[in-house]
């Protein structure tokens, strides 16, 4: 393997540790760029990684993944290498080899009961037949082969076990080097633990679905647990927007599906309504379940802007807030995604809800509503119509991460 181009150093809050590992940095490989990915540290660490003579993207909390793919985008094309901040030790035997050299820590440190690893591994050999020691490990060198198969990366701290799976499927050589490393290590204590729980669940969503958002970071799609609730028709809806999250093309609006013929989009056109038809026996129940899915399918295009919409709509509609106030926060910080099979299922919810809670006239109004609402979204856009709009400007703003 070639010597790196750029060395991409993930950091938060390693205030007092980040300057010697940059320095051991700088001297390892004096002709690579030193890029810090400061995930929203609260203390001093990006201004010390700044006076050790590095470049700092001084980036909002996301997670460990974000902040390196962001990172990644700042480097030039070819090889790299990819460190934690609180490294001590040399990384330079990871070069040479396979596509990705991954460090593994010749002596074991503090750590918690190695459920988090365990995972790790089992998740590995499931679905990439690789034997791992050091699933998790953060230092690993990468081809520029490698660069492009595992960029952009999973989010938080199931980055480095993603990566790995998109190697091995993309046919690239996996190694692990033993080496003499040190870093921080979590202990069996309360923050310990805490920090090992989000590690296990950024793993199992990093091996989940996934779908890349506008800014190019790829996020775990988790709107479809709402079809988890005990209907069956949002279920059904669910599944629907699932399956186009996953297999869906490049086709975007109904007029773009009809073209193409046979994509999930027109499944999504047909199977919707159908199931509202199912559901509620009304002709007017089909069309508000359908185009109300459709409508908070458009507005998916910007971190919260669907949550924030059905929120508005289930008060006086009366619909189910609980799980939509839990999936907000993480939406707008870019740490999940809803995708198509949650903003399809909120709006089904939203739709039955119209069918109960509406007379006959006021479905029919509702459904000249969402059906303007859909001829814009052919002909424009929803999001162009709100970001022409001061107030919803605002509103649509409100929360979300720069």
């Amino acid at each position: 393997m070639a010597e790196p181009v750029a060395v991409l150093v993930a950091a938060r809050n390693e205030e007092g540790r980040i300057g010697a590992t940059i320095a051991a940095l700088r001297e390892a490989f004096p002709n690579a760029a030193v890029i810090v990915a400061d995930d929203g540290s609260g203390d001093a660490t990006a201004a010390q990684a700044e006076a050790a003579g590095t470049r700092v993207l001084r980036l909002p909390h996301r997670g460990k993944g974000q902040a390196l793919t962001l990172a990644e985008r700042a480097a030039p094309a070819g090889p790299l290498l990819l460190c934690d901040a609180d490294l001590r030790g040399d990384l330079r035997p990871l070069l040479g080899g396979g596509d990705v050299r991954v460090a593994a820590f010749a002596e074991h440190e503090g750590g918690g009961f190695g459920i988090a690893k365990g995972t790790a591994r089992r998740l590995i050999r499931a679905l990439a037949g690789l034997e791992t020691r050091e699933p998790l490990s953060g230092q690993r060198a990468l081809s520029a082969e490698a660069r492009a198969a595992t960029f952009p990366l999973a989010a938080g701290f199931g980055c480095e076990v993603r990566a790995t799976i998109d190697a091995v499927r993309a046919g690239l050589r996996v190694e692990e080097v033993e080496l003499p490393l040190r870093h921080r290590t979590t202990g069996r204590d309360a923050d310990g633990f805490v920090h090992r729980g989000r590690q296990l669940l950024d793993l199992l969503l990093a091996c989940g679905p996934l779908a890349v958002n506008h800014r190019g970071l790829r996020l775990p799609l988790v709107g479809w647990t709402i079809g988890l609730r005990r209907n069956p028709a949002v279920t059904a809806v669910a599944a629907i927007g699932l399956a186009d999250d996953l297999w869906s093309g490049p086709e975007r609006g109904i007029t773009a599906h009809l073209r193409s013929g046979r994509t999930t989009g027109i499944l999504k056109l047909i199977g919707i309504p159908l199931i509202g038809l199912l559901a509620t026996r009304r002709v007017s129940g089909a069309l508000l379940v359908g185009l109300a899915a459709n409508a908070l399918n458009q507005l998916d295009t910007r971190p919260g802007r669907a949550l924030k919409a059905y929120l508005v709509a289930s008060v006086p509609l009366r619909a189910p807030k609980g799980a939509a106030v839990l999936l907000l926060s993480y939406d707008l910080r870019e740490m999940t995604m809803l995708g198509d099979g949650g903003s399809n299922a909120l709006g089904a919810l939203l739709g039955l809800k119209s069918v109960s809670r509406l007379t006959g006239t006021g479905r029919w109004i509702a459904i000249g509503a969402l059906a303007g609402l859909t001829l814009i979204g052919e002909r424009t856009s929803l999001g162009r119509a709100i970001e022409r709009t001061p107030v919803l400007r605002g509103l649509d703003a409100l929360g979300r991460q720069p």
